[in-house]
């Protein structure tokens, strides 16, 4: 039945569901590699948020984003001018609005050691970060990337061939979020913070759409050419709570694509009501 909802978008689907503290899961291609995109950011949050709770950064410190961050995009990323901010707000917009700049600001403060440290204690062994987004970004021309794209140009990317880029899979994931809710990923401390910032995400049409507005979720979208992705954690009110992890690769390049948008919300909704079906 998932399959045809991702057909029906004009979308491959990859999925996986569980239910926080048990042995309850739901799998659709769960163990393909996937492109992360900006996925990856969830590590980078929880590695920021070790260095905070060690004390090895303090938050309040302010940090510039400057011109050589500007790549375009939505936060201090589009901004015409420098940006002063505290770590604190940077690691916001990072997560929130998935702010690229941000991210690299926090990355070249933490280093790539830490944020790797986090994928090492959880044997997160498919699970791989390949440097910052400048870093992914580095073999893309900015102009191709914006404009006319044919599938020649983007077959010929990294960014989008999980052999070549930031990849995991699905279970890891979700292994990752169940982690973080769980406090196993880092310190308590750092656990809640990454939390709290999850759930503030700005964005309303992937992984949230498939539920109703009573459910609680906190999700981090990850977006490339043909590629559109969410992995986060909802809440029902009576407590139960589920990771999820819907990764998907359109046949389409359209720079907007509402139908495979939504399909994130209702396979995501699809894979909750098998869990919360069965015991």
């Amino acid at each position: 039945m998932i399959a045809d909802v991702f057909a029906e978008a004009g979308a491959e689907g990859f999925v996986h569901a569980r239910e926080i503290g048990t042995d309850n899961e739901f799998c659709h291609h769960a163990d393909d590699p996937v492109v992360l995109a900006s996925v990856f950011k969830i590590p980078v949050a929880v590695a920021y948020a070790e260095e905070v709770a060690a004390g090895r950064l303090d938050e309040t410190e302010r940090a510039k984003v400057t011109s050589r961050y500007r790549v375009g995009g939505i936060g201090t990323a589009g901004c015409a001018d420098d940006v002063e901010m505290s770590w604190r707000d940077l690691a916001l917009f990072l997560m929130t609005m998935s702010d690229n700049a941000a991210t690299d600001v926090i990355f070249h403060r933490i280093g790539q050691a830490a944020v790797d440290k986090v994928l090492k204690n959880l044997d997160l062994h498919r699970t791989r970060v390949m440097g910052c987004c400048e870093d992914l970004l580095s073999s893309v021309d900015e102009e191709a990337l914006l404009s006319n794209l044919t599938w020649e140009t983007v077959e010929r990317m990294a960014i989008v061939d999980p052999e070549r880029t930031t990849s995991s899979t699905p279970r890891e994931i979700t292994t990752l979020l169940e982690a973080i809710w769980t406090d196993k990923a880092a310190s308590p401390e750092a656990c809640d913070q990454v939390r709290k910032i999850m759930a503030q995400q700005v964005w309303p049409h992937r992984l949230s759409s498939g539920f109703p507005a009573d459910v609680e979720v906190a999700a981090k979208t990850g977006t490339l050419p043909s590629v559109r992705n969410e992995a986060g954690v909802v809440t029902y009110p009576d407590g139960r709570s589920y990771a999820v992890a819907v990764f998907t690769k359109a046949k389409s390049l359209d720079l907007r694509q509402p139908a495979v948008d939504a399909v994130i919300g209702r396979a995501g909704r699809l894979a909750v009501d098998h869990l919360r079906s069965t015991q």
